[in-house]
C-alpha cells in the first residue's frame, strides 16, 4: 500500500465499521438542517428585536437546561438503551423545528414563541448529548474511538460549512421558515439511520443498575481523576465565553461590517472550512492529553486576537478559518481524552458533564457575550474570548508544570493504557471487533 493509502486508511479508519457509516450518514444531513437552523434562529432575532443581548437570552434558554440538568441526562445514558433513547429525542427536536418553522412562516412568530421552543431544545439535548457521544464508544471500540470522535468533529464542521451557506441563499429565495422547515425534515435521515444499525455488531456494556446517589458518584468520580478533572475545567472556561459564535458572529456581520444574512452565513462557512482541515489533522495525529489541549487552548486564543483584529470582511473569512481550525482542536482532542479515561460504567456521567462543560457553559456566556458585544462591539466579543483562552492555557500549564503531565490513558479495556499516538487501523485486532468492521458502510 502507498504511502497516501496509508494515511487515508488511517484517517478514516472508523468508517470501515458499517454502523458507524450508517450512523454518520444520517448525521450528515441532519446536521446542515441543524446548522441552517441556527443561522436562521439568530437571524430571526435579530429580525425582531435588533439586540445582541436577545440572541444571548435564546442560547442561554437553549443551553441552561444542559447546565443545570446535563449529568442527570448522563444517569440515565449510563442506565438504559442509548440508541432508543436516541430515536425518541431525535424526533422530538424534529417536532420543534417543525413547530418553529410553522409559526415563522405564517407570520405569527414572537420572540417568547422562540424562547420556549429554544427552552425545549435544552431540555431535549441534555439527555440526548451524553447519549449519542457515549454511543460512539459503543459503535467502533475503544479501538477506533479518538478516530470516530475526530471524524464526527470534522462532520459538523463539513455541515457548518454547506448549512450557513444553504441558510443564507435560502432566506434570500424563501424566507427565514423554509430554513426551519427543512431541519425539521432533516431529522428523519438521522432517525432512519438509527433504526438499520445492526444491534448485534454494538460493542454494549453492562448497563448500570438504578440505585440513589449516581450522580454524586460521577462526580466524585471525576473529582478524584486528575486526567479528567483538568479537562473539563478548561473546557467549562473555555466553552463558557470563547465559542460564542452564534451570539457573537451576527453582530461582527452587521454591525462591524454593516454586512447581511449571506455575510453571516459565509463567516460561518469560514469557521466550518477550517475545521475540517482541523478535524482531519487530528483524526490522523491521534493524540491527545493535557499538554495537547494547552497548545490548542493558546492557538485558539491568537486565532481569536486576529479575528477581532481584522480590518475587513475578505481578512475575517480567512482569520475565522484559522478559528476553525484550532477550535476544533481543541473540543475533539478534550472529548476523545475525556471518553479514553473514562471507566465504562461512567461513560455516560463523564460526556454530560463533558456536554455541561461545554454546551450548559453558554447559558453564562451567551448573555455575557451578546452584551459586551452590544455595548463595545462584535470585536470585543471576539477579544473575550481570546482573552478567556490564554488565560486558561497559561493557568493549565502552570498547574502541569507543578506536577506530572496529565495525559489522557485508552480505555481500561485496551492492552496499552498509556499510549499517546493512535494507528487507527482500519479494522481492529480484537475479534469482537473484527467481524463488525471486516463489513463496510455508512456514518
Amino acid at each position: 500500500m502507498t504511502a497516501a493509502g496509508k494515511l487515508g486508511r488511517q484517517t478514516f479508519a472508523a468508517l470501515a465499521n458499517r454502523n458507524f457509516r450508517r450512523f454518520i450518514s444520517g448525521q450528515a444531513v441532519s446536521l446542515i438542517g441543524t446548522w441552517m437552523q441556527l443561522v436562521a434562529q439568530s437571524w430571526l432575532v435579530l429580525e425582531l428585536t435588533g439586540s445582541g443581548t436577545a440572541i444571548g437570552v435564546v442560547v442561554a434558554l437553549q443551553t441552561l437546561p444542559i447546565l443545570l440538568l446535563g449529568p442527570y441526562g448522563g444517569v440515565i445514558a449510563d442506565r438504559v438503551d442509548k440508541r432508543r433513547l436516541m430515536i425518541a429525542l431525535q424526533s422530538l427536536m424534529g417536532v420543534q423545528a417543525l413547530v418553529l418553522g410553522l409559526l415563522t412562516i405564517t407570520g405569527t412568530v414572537e420572540l417568547w414563541h422562540v424562547y420556549v421552543l429554544a427552552l425545549l431544545l435544552g431540555l431535549n439535548q441534555c439527555f440526548e448529548n451524553p447519549a449519542r457521544q457515549s454511543f460512539l464508544l459503543e459503535m467502533v471500540g475503544p479501538q477506533d474511538l479518538r478516530n470516530a470522535v475526530s471524524l464526527q468533529s470534522t462532520l459538523v464542521s463539513a455541515s457548518r460549512i454547506v448549512g450557513p451557506a444553504v441558510a443564507g441563499v435560502t432566506i434570500a429565495a424563501g424566507g427565514l421558515g423554509v430554513c426551519f422547515l427543512l431541519n425539521a425534515a432533516s431529522f428523519v435521515a438521522v432517525i432512519a439511520s438509527l433504526v438499520r444499525l445492526d444491534v448485534s455488531a454494538l460493542h454494549r456494556s453492562p448497563p448500570t443498575e438504578r440505585a440513589r446517589g449516581q450522580l454524586r458518584e460521577g462526580l466524585r468520580y471525576v473529582r478524584g481523576n486528575r486526567k479528567l478533572a483538568v479537562p473539563l475545567l478548561m473546557m467549562a472556561f473555555i466553552g463558557c465565553l470563547a465559542f460564542e459564535f452564534q451570539v457573537v458572529l451576527p453582530i461582527v456581520a452587521d454591525q462591524t461590517f454593516g454586512a447581511g444574512s449571506e455575510a453571516y452565513g459565509f463567516m460561518t462557512a469560514a469557521m466550518g472550512i477550517g475545521a475540517v482541515c482541523g478535524g482531519l489533522l487530528v483524526a490522523t495525529w491521534g493524540r491527545t492529553g493535557t499538554r495537547v489541549l494547552i497548545v490548542a487552548a493558546a492557538a485558539f486564543g491568537f486565532a481569536l486576537v486576529a479575528a477581532a483584529a481584522a480590518p475587513n470582511l475578505a481578512v475575517e473569512l480567512v482569520a475565522l478559518v484559522l478559528v476553525g481550525a484550532v477550535s476544533i482542536a481543541f473540543n475533539s482532542t478534550t472529548n476523545s481524552t475525556l471518553q479514553l479515561e473514562a471507566e465504562p460504567q461512567m461513560r455516560g456521567r463523564v460526556m454530560a458533564l463533558w456536554s455541561t462543560a461545554f454546551q450548559g457553559s453558554t447559558a453564562i456566556g451567551g448573555p455575557v457575550a451578546g452584551w459586551v458585544s452590544q455595548e463595545w462591539g462584535g470585536r470585543a466579543g471576539l477579544l473575550l474570548g481570546a482573552i478567556t483562552c490564554l488565560v486558561v492555557a497559561l493557568v493549565a500549564a502552570i498547574v502541569i508544570g507543578r506536577g506530572k503531565e496529565v495525559t489522557a490513558q485508552t480505555d481500561p479495556i485496551t492492552e496499552d493504557p498509556e499510549e499517546l499516538t493512535v494507528e487507527n487501523p482500519a479494522v481492529s485486532e480484537d475479534p469482537a471487533v473484527t467481524d463488525a468492521d471486516a463489513r463496510s458502510k455508512a456514518a
